[in-house]
């Protein structure tokens, strides 16, 4: 690696082999700040801010361009109708322009509500038959898909465990962190069913292509449909039964 110091004088920012242009992360926070200044001021699911993105991705001519001038999983998204959820925005550097957004308006500002990111995944879990995860590393993305069955179960739903569950991890179990704990521990909690889950300890930029590759060239994706998750996630949840005579009984 160059010296860390130089970088820096540079203003070359490095996440382990990779180098990033701090002048182009400016850019990044500057356009989420002017995303969130042309939206209405209230709560936002990180789902909802991301689909704005893919939204002024596409009013500015993004959509258009070809090769790799056109390479946004974003965008792609936001054609497809594929929901992207990212609890922690914040913790990135698109949340320093939110921050500038709430500091340039203390009154009326946009907000990223995570526990309206729980209850939006914990929708699709509902409306599910069976769900897997497939989890690259750990952390909090990690744990909200998981605890999307204890969500369900608590608002009264019979949803089941996840039935499949694959982990791409490094990380090492012993030190009781989130990010090595196996899927094994997920089943003591309800979350993930034993007998379908596969712990794969691999480096991920290894392991992901062949996974992925393989998946894709069996061919089993061709007789599926697309799923439209935006309609769904944009409505109320309904009251399951349970979940309404216990507030019955309360009311008593």
């Amino acid at each position: 690696f160059m010296n860390d110091d130089v970088l820096r004088r540079l203003a070359i920012d490095r996440i382990y082999d990779t180098y990033i242009d701090e002048d182009q992360l400016r850019v990044c926070d500057a356009t989420c700040g002017e995303i969130a200044d042309s939206l209405e001021p209230r709560p936002y699911s990180s789902r909802e801010f991301i689909r704005e993105m893919g939204r002024y991705l596409t009013r500015n001519g993004k959509h258009r361009q070809s090769g790799s001038d056109r390479e946004s999983v974003v965008l792609a998204a936001f054609e497809k109708e594929v929901p992207i959820f990212c609890p922690a925005f914040s913790d990135c550097s698109a949340g320093f322009g939110l921050i500038h957004h709430q500091y340039e308006n203390p009154d009326k500002h946009l907000s990223i509500d995570s526990a309206k990111d729980f209850l939006e995944l914990t929708k699709i879990k509902i409306a599910s038959k069976q769900s897997g995860l497939f989890m690259i590393g750990g952390g909090v993305p990690k744990n909200f898909a998981q605890d999307t069955v204890v969500a369900g179960d608590y608002l009264g739903f019979d949803v089941g465990m996840h039935k499949y569950a694959v982990q791409i991890t490094v990380a090492d179990v012993r030190d009781g962190a989130l990010s090595g704990s196996t899927l094994k521990e997920a089943n003591s909690w309800g979350k993930v069913d034993q007998g379908a889950e596969q712990m794969v300890y691999a480096e991920a930029t290894i392991a992901l292509p062949l996974i992925a590759g393989y998946a894709y060239h069996k061919g089993s994706w061709k007789n599926r449909k697309a799923r439209n998750y935006t309609k769904l996630l944009d409505e109320p949840v309904k009251k399951s039964a349970p979940a309404e005579k216990r507030e019955l009984a309360s009311a008593r």
